[in-house]
């Protein structure tokens, strides 16, 4: 089976990455389309040319890897994927060959640890109108909502998210998911070293968090903007 995990920047993404390839029947791979996208687009990112020079940028070679066997003959392939690498011209017919599931956070959320990382955020750059847009592809698709796990149900009880997850997937779930050594993992991207500090630091899902951030007025409108988009796709959630 494979599994295309969709979300934007900041979504507890590494951590459910993490979880998955700790199962033990797992391949992972970490945002196959980053270099791709950093190329085509000639957007600004931290450590751009880095991973442009470690990483495939045909997105027509890594759309085929996707709809591909897994590596090392696991039974399971999770795919992390960010919608914002999705843009247009990019080949999306692997997506018919997966188990498509959006992993969303709260706006507000998103926003203030993002622009922790990286100053100024956009609306393009959060991925919530491109979350929404590809959710709307797979369900005219399906004929039906794709799954939604909200990162704030996987915070609030672990277990209980990834059991129905799991479920919903229609694969069991293992306790092995809930935990994972520290300092990062084989198939972390070169990136890790820039984005992924806290998650190498942890050995599992942080506690629940707390109160919605305060944020400044610019990022408040940016969430604001970006709430409509979270709202039609939580009301889809995966329920525990």
């Amino acid at each position: 089976m494979r599994i295309a995990m969709w979300s934007g920047p900041r979504n507890l993404s590494t951590a459910m990455m993490y979880a998955f390839a700790a199962r033990g029947d797992c391949a992972v791979w970490d945002e196959p389309f980053y270099a791709a996208y950093l190329k085509a687009t000639g957007i600004d990112h931290p450590m751009r040319d880095e991973i442009i020079a470690a990483n495939e940028t045909d997105p027509g070679r890594i759309a085929a890897r996707c709809a591909g066997e897994a590596p090392f003959g696991e039974p399971l392939f999770y795919q992390k994927h960010m919608t914002v690498h999705m843009i247009p011209g990019f080949d999306r017919s692997f997506m018919a060959s997966c188990e498509n599931v959006f992993l969303i956070r709260h706006p507000a959320r998103v926003v203030a640890s993002y622009a922790r990382k990286r100053e100024g955020p956009t609306l393009a750059d959060i991925g919530f109108v491109q979350q929404a847009d590809l959710f709307d592809e797979v369900a005219d698709r399906l004929g039906r909502p794709p799954l939604v796990i909200d990162s704030a149900d996987i915070r609030d009880n672990p277990k209980a998210a990834l059991s129905a997850l799991c479920a919903a997937l229609g694969i069991g779930f293992t306790e092995a998911m809930l935990h994972w050594p520290a300092g990062g993992h084989p198939s972390d991207g070169i990136w890790a070293a820039h984005w992924y500090g806290a998650v190498h630091r942890s050995t599992g899902f942080e506690d629940p968090e707390g109160p919605l951030p305060d944020l400044p007025p610019r990022y408040a409108d940016l969430a604001e903007r970006a709430l409509p988009h979270y709202r039609r796709l939580a009301a889809h959630r995966i329920r525990t």
